[in-house]
């Protein structure tokens, strides 16, 4: 079979995207690599490629790449609830880059529960994008909205709805089967951070 054929019907199985999702875990600390506008300019082009409710597309993207708004942005988030004694990220760890998700409150005046979909699903395809292109990412809700846009200088008929951090990771991470009375996630002696999943037949009814 032609090689280039055969990689087509690969992807077409779904091959390639549920590598993607193994490969797109909630990272809590970056390496000191710079990640470039265009890089997040890219990201978001997928993102707005994809569906909206109503095809309303109220939602807009602000980004970050420069040391100084992305230091300002960490400052207004809260990262790893779940380990609370470890205050994510470590120092010198923050992310390279940010896209803060946000409502254009002109095309819609509250974001509704179809609104928070479209938000889920630009997300994850924002993060699946990072992870094609080497990058890791972790999806913020704990900040302060007014912290944020204080940050990035966001104009107020756009409303904060979430934060993606983004750039090289510079932590290890597990996958574990998970099992009754796991904790969300945690770190071992060695800061491997693990994270369990339930196995497939216990998430299909």
């Amino acid at each position: 079979m032609d090689p280039r054929k055969k990689e087509r019907m690969e992807r077409m199985d779904g091959t390639v995207i549920r590598e993607l999702a193994e490969k797109s875990r909630s990272c809590r600390g970056y390496a000191p690599t710079e990640v470039k506008k265009e890089t997040l300019t890219k990201l978001t082009d997928c993102a707005r490629l994809c569906p909206s409710g109503g095809n309303l597309q109220a939602l807009r993207y602000k980004l970050s790449w420069e040391s100084e708004t992305n230091d300002r942005v960490l400052k207004a988030t809260r990262w790893g609830a779940a380990l609370p004694e470890r205050h994510l990220p470590d120092p010198g760890k923050g992310a390279r880059a940010y896209i803060v998700i946000c409502l254009d409150t002109a095309a819609a005046a509250e974001a509704t529960p179809a609104m928070y979909c479209d938000v889920g699903i630009a997300a994850q395809t924002i993060c699946l994008a990072a992870a094609e292109k080497g990058l890791a990412s972790l999806m913020i809700m704990n900040f302060s909205r007014e912290g944020v846009a204080n940050a990035l200088s966001i104009d107020g008929r756009f409303r904060p709805l979430l934060v993606i951090a983004l750039g090289v990771s510079a932590e290890k991470t597990a996958l574990e089967e998970r099992k009754e009375g796991m904790p969300p996630y945690w770190r071992d002696e060695n800061d491997v951070h693990h994270v369990p999943k339930w196995p497939l037949e216990k998430v299909i009814i």
